[in-house]
Order: structure tokens, then C-alpha cells, then sequence
């Protein structure tokens, strides 16, 4: 595999990520991570080619090196509020504001971002394959997130949201349909019988 890399040698960088975005229930969950300058990792890289087994290990090692991390859920009712794109950036907002060692500058993972504070911040396409500090937080965010669905997957287990993690596979439509939606979907994602018929 592949070492990431950093973007600035030597500097102390957030990198920031969002999990969940694509879901129709639970929230968008968000990580900044701060990693040591220097830092190496082989197994480090953005959690959608990692496993859960390979996420779990190297997310145990991000939570004992990193300088500084910080976990956010945005819950539904949120998301439904301002939006899943407005929730995803207010979680990194709130995931940088949690960070006990101020950053220098901010590495965020897609093209959209609003500017936080006074950091200067960059946004890279696909960064969570590129660069280590952006890679941590998608790491942090999927596992947090990841956590939080099996936890309300004993709540509503009809759901199944420990395998799907409330994302919009054709067992977890066709539960909305036959037991209808529970406070954790996102009720402005306009999930309706006819939509969900048409895509099972």
C-alpha cells in the first residue's frame, strides 16, 4: 500500500472529514485530527479501502498518536435543518473547535468548506487517499459513526442498521416500508413509499 503523505513537512495541520453523508438515517458524524509531524503509517488510508478489522487497528493507533483529535455527530434534525452538505461543514467546524493543539493550517477533504476562524484551509479532492492527516479523520469519523449505528441498531434492530449503518441498501428500504421511519431518519431526504418502490 501506498504512504500517504503529509502536505506541509514539519507543521502542525488539521486534517478534517465527515462520515454518513450519504445515509437515510443517523448522523453525519465529522473528525479533525492532528497527526505528529513526520508521522509514518502503512496501513494508514481513506477508510473506504480499509476493512473494519484494518480500520480498527489503525484507528486504535491514531487515538494513542495523534496530537489532538476530535470526534462530532450531527444528528438528524439537524441535517434535516440546514441541509447534509451545511451539516457535514458544521461538523468539521465543531470537530476543529475540539482540537486541544491549534492547527497552523487545515486540510479538508472534498471541494466545499466555509473558512473556520482565522486557519487557512485547503480543500483536495479525494484528499483522504493523498494525505495522512485527512485519511486519520475519515478513519475516526467511520469508526465513530460506525459505533454509534450498532448502539441504535439495538434500539430499532428491524432496521439492521448494524450492517448497513443506516445507508440506503434495498433491506434497509424495504424496512421503512413495511415498519415506516423512526426519529433517526432524515425525515428531509424525502423518503416516501412511491421512491422507495420504484428502487428496491
Amino acid at each position: 500500500m501506498a504512504l500517504l503523505k503529509e502536505y506541509h513537512r514539519f507543521l502542525y495541520e488539521a486534517g478534517t472529514d465527515e462520515a454518513g453523508r450519504g445515509c437515510l438515517a443517523g448522523p453525519v458524524t465529522a473528525a479533525a485530527v492532528i497527526l505528529p509531524p513526520g508521522y509514518i503509517s502503512d496501513l494508514l488510508n481513506d477508510s473506504k479501502v480499509l476493512s473494519e478489522k484494518q480500520r480498527g487497528i489503525i484507528g486504535a493507533e491514531i487515538l494513542s498518536d495523534a496530537l489532538s483529535y476530535s470526534i462530532v455527530h450531527i444528528e438528524p434534525a439537524m441535517v434535516d435543518e440546514i441541509n447534509v452538505l451545511n451539516a457535514s461543514i458544521l461538523g468539521m467546524h465543531k470537530a476543529l473547535s475540539g482540537l486541544s493543539v491549534e492547527p497552523r493550517h487545515i486540510l479538508v477533504d472534498g471541494n466545499q468548506f466555509k473558512p473556520f476562524k482565522k486557519y487557512s484551509h485547503e480543500c483536495i479532492v479525494k484528499g483522504d487517499g493523498k494525505y495522512m492527516s485527512i485519511a486519520a479523520a475519515s478513519v475516526l469519523a467511520k469508526n465513530s459513526r460506525d459505533d454509534y449505528m450498532r448502539k441504535l441498531h439495538e434500539e430499532y434492530p428491524v432496521y439492521n442498521w448494524q450492517q448497513n449503518k443506516g445507508y440506503p441498501t434495498a433491506e434497509h428500504r424495504r424496512a421503512i416500508l413495511k415498519y415506516g421511519l423512526t426519529p433517526y431518519h432524515r425525515k428531509s431526504f424525502k423518503i416516501r413509499n412511491d421512491q422507495l418502490s420504484l428502487e428496491l
